[in-house]
């Protein structure tokens, strides 16, 4: 699929940058991303089997080093504590990494427990409108809750434990307790949030696994971790995950063990699961909205684009007249929440019958 190589970071608008204040995600942080990158010498980092992982850990000047880790330590504990140092004296920051790829170019800071040597990370990025709409929709509509705080342009996030979604597909769905029909389930579910939300680029390494043990077989829950492209393709396929070939081996996973009807039955779950989490967080999730209405999330050929298909799939005009991707997500929110149950879908033809992927997973 043709996606946008290099999206550009839209700055946080006025309305935005409220909403942040109101509902305390806004801090004044002891240290900035600018900050950050004045390191003077960095090496790469490579993962166990010796393969470059495309990171760098970076090192600073001595005397700007303590002050620097001192800094992280207090930007973890508003996290995780509301800025309570004390409770987390025990804690210190064991390797600062710099990521050379992708959009946001985040810095990832390992926090180690001195005393029984449990760790963790969090991630320092350019502040990015479309990336923090991804991280509060994702708040408020799935069944995930995110931790991030924003000063300025500066941005951080706790991380979101899981298995990487390329990884998951080359090693862990060979294992003994791989439970097939649980993970098929997931990701029609997955692929269904994201479509609501018009979350997109959500191939393999840009979302994880998360693995649950329970009594007689595992859970899973798949998770989005990288929120850059929230409402930003002129695609409606750039925002299912299904169109992806990084996902090819999950999608040939469904089309073997699920029905249409199954997959329709899922489908509807999962909506009937967000207008829920809609209802109740109306008033959050409407001033968000409000606040998108006013903020450039994309360039007018992509907003005409998509307008153009979403009109096209839902059936109707209205998307024509629209001039923003804000407005655009808003009536798409109110269409998708409100669909109908699905009909009974005849027969009981096996995935593998349907001639495309389109057909499989398009109402």
């Amino acid at each position: 699929m043709d996606i946008s190589k290099k999206k550009p970071a839209f700055p946080i608008n006025n309305s935005l940058r409220k909403y942040l204040k109101k509902f305390k995600r806004e801090y004044d942080l002891p240290i900035s991303y600018d900050d950050m990158t004045r390191w003077t010498d960095s090496r790469a980092v490579f993962d166990k089997k010796g393969k470059n992982t495309l990171w760098e850990s970076v090192i600073y000047e001595r005397f700007q080093q303590q002050e620097i880790l001192n800094a992280l330590r207090e930007i973890y504990a508003l996290l995780k504590t509301d800025g309570d140092l004390e409770i987390i004296s025990h804690l210190q920051v064991e390797s600062i990494d710099y990521c050379l790829f992708g959009n946001s170019n985040p810095f990832r800071i390992k926090i180690v427990n001195k005393i029984n040597d449990n760790h963790d990370y969090f991630y320092i990025k350019k502040a990015d409108a479309s990336r923090i709409y991804g991280l509060e929709l994702e708040h408020i509509l799935s069944p995930n809750r995110m931790e991030y705080i924003v000063d300025g342009e500066t941005l951080v996030e706790a991380h979101i434990a899981g298995i990487p979604g390329d990884i998951f597909m080359d090693s862990y769905m060979d294992t003994p307790n791989f439970h097939p029909i649980g993970l098929a389930k997931e990701f029609v579910k997955f692929n269904e949030r994201c479509f609501v939300m018009l979350l997109g680029d959500m191939r393999s390494y840009n979302y994880v696994v998360d693995v649950t043990p329970d009594f007689d077989k595992e859970q899973y829950r798949v998770r989005a971790i990288d929120f850059d492209q929230t409402t930003y393709e002129g695609r409606k396929n750039h925002y299912l995950p299904q169109f992806y070939k990084e996902n090819n081996k999950v999608i040939d996973f469904c089309i073997k063990l699920l029905t249409p009807e199954t997959v329709e039955q899922y489908k509807y779950e999962e909506r009937v699961l967000m207008t829920r989490r809609y209802k109740l967080g109306a008033a959050r999730l409407n001033r968000l909205l409000d606040s998108m209405l006013e903020q450039k999330l994309s360039s007018p050929d992509k907003v005409s684009s998509l307008a153009k298909e979403l009109d096209n799939y839902h059936g109707t005009k209205r998307f024509q007249r629209f001039s923003s991707m804000g407005r655009i997500l808003k009536s798409h929110l109110s269409l998708m929440l409100g669909k109908p149950k699905p009909k009974k879908v005849q027969g009981n033809i096996r995935f593998k019958q349907q001639k495309t992927q389109q057909k499989i997973y398009e109402n």
